[in-house]
């Protein structure tokens, strides 16, 4: 491995490539880290001289762009016939090994990943800069899911199956648009096809235009209209069937006509998705109210009913306050025995009685205790007045009750 590279430090490898080694290096005169993608330009032969021209000129437009989903190019060197470009060093992964290693992502991810590399491509259009490879091994994702297109305006080694007539490879075969395999002129629209390709691939797991060899994909990328995502994937949503179809239109005029409308399209599908439930720390609910709504929630979602899960949520909840026994305690203190007879009715609570005396609560049943004859009249006088405190009680307690399940 060698040492250095124009002012750069050598650290490490972190790849290599067809056309050459990227590398770990280290910027002395700022002191920062930056990965160095080199390009062996005798690789080149009769091609060298306009492959190196076309390689600055692109290196250098790449470099006028900043944007938050574009990787960004500090520099671009020569050294003997090793040709150099300093960019941001990026700690992630390419999108194309998540994809082989996680195998199908979550629609909301997909549509997310999608919507930053429009974002990215929008930015890049307006500068008249068309990517030209827009493929998962040229997106990263680092932190939080951010992403970052790589390989902007680079141009490719010679491919004999996949060349223009100057000889420049304009994209990867699978990713190809319908006027790159036909060697016509481009422009942003080629990339929004290839973004489709990816997107369509995301969201499926294979490729809209398959074939044993580079002719056979062509010819798929040109003639086959792919079946709808959907068909594939029952997951994704109606409406991407449309996104994908628009954007892998063959006609150029068809398809989106501005990366921007396409991440437009993307995020609005996205905020249609269900989204997970969040706590508002806003909204401090009653007593009572967090357990039963949990409860509901979580009795819906393992298939059990409404009233089970009721159940559940008063299983914390005081007796003393909640439960019809309570309620029988406070008749048998202070209501009349018909009074006490009609609530027995009501909550389906058994009493026991022998003989017309005073009725007394143990262990949550009624009992009776016998009157001496001398209380018999004056426990008669008071029943009309204990009959009027028992309705207010009972109204007062049932309200509690009614209450405690709002």
């Amino acid at each position: 491995m060698i040492s250095q590279l124009g002012r750069y430090e050598i650290i490490s490898e972190l790849g290599q490539g067809a056309m050459g080694v990227v590398y770990k290096a280290r910027d002395p005169l700022i002191d920062r880290v930056v990965a160095i993608k080199t390009i062996n330009l005798a690789l080149a032969l009769d091609e060298k001289e306009e492959y190196e021209n076309r390689f600055y000129q692109e290196a250098k437009a790449a470099g006028r762009l900043s944007h938050p989903n574009i990787v960004t190019i500090y520099d671009v060197g020569k050294n003997g016939d090793v040709a150099y470009i300093a960019m941001e060093f990026l700690e992630g992964c390419e999108l194309r090994n998540i994809m082989n290693d996680n195998g199908l992502l979550p629609i909301s991810q997909v549509l997310d990943i999608a919507a930053q590399v429009a974002q990215g491509l929008a930015y890049a259009h307006e500068h008249d800069i068309v990517h030209r490879d827009v493929k998962p091994s040229n997106v990263m994702v680092v932190r939080d899911g951010h992403i970052k297109i790589t390989d902007f305006g680079i141009a490719r080694m010679p491919y004999s199956a996949v060349q223009t007539q100057t000889g420049m490879v304009l994209g990867s075969p699978k990713y190809m648009s319908p006027e790159q395999v036909m060697g016509k002129s481009i422009d942003q629209r080629s990339d929004i096809f290839s973004l489709g390709v990816m997107l369509y691939e995301m969201l499926t797991g294979q490729s809209p235009f398959n074939g044993d060899n580079v002719n056979a994909i062509m010819y798929q990328t040109l003639n086959a209209i792919p079946s709808p995502p959907n068909s594939l994937n029952p997951k994704v949503p109606e409406m991407v069937d449309f996104i994908v179809a628009k954007a892998l239109a063959k006609k150029m005029e068809d398809r989106y006509q501005s990366a921007r409308d396409f991440a437009v399209d993307l995020r609005a599908c996205q905020d249609t998705l269900p989204q997970p439930e969040q706590a508002d720390p806003s909204k401090v609910p009653a007593r009572g109210e967090r357990k039963f709504s949990h409860a509901i929630h979580a009795g819906k979602g393992s298939g059990t009913s409404e009233e089970d899960a009721m159940s559940a949520s008063l299983a914390g909840l005081s007796k003393a306050f909640d439960s019809s026994a309570a309620t029988m305690r406070l008749a048998a203190l202070t209501a009349s025995s018909e009074d006490v007879d009609e609530l027995s009715k009501t909550f389906k609570i058994a009493i026991s009685s022998a003989g017309g005396g005073k009725l007394t609560m143990q262990s949550d049943k009624l009992v009776s205790t016998p009157k001496r004859k001398g209380e018999v009249k004056s426990a008669e006088k008071a029943d009309a007045g204990s009959t009027l405190r028992a309705i207010i009680l009972l109204s007062i307690l049932l309200g509690l009750i009614v209450y405690s399940f709002l």
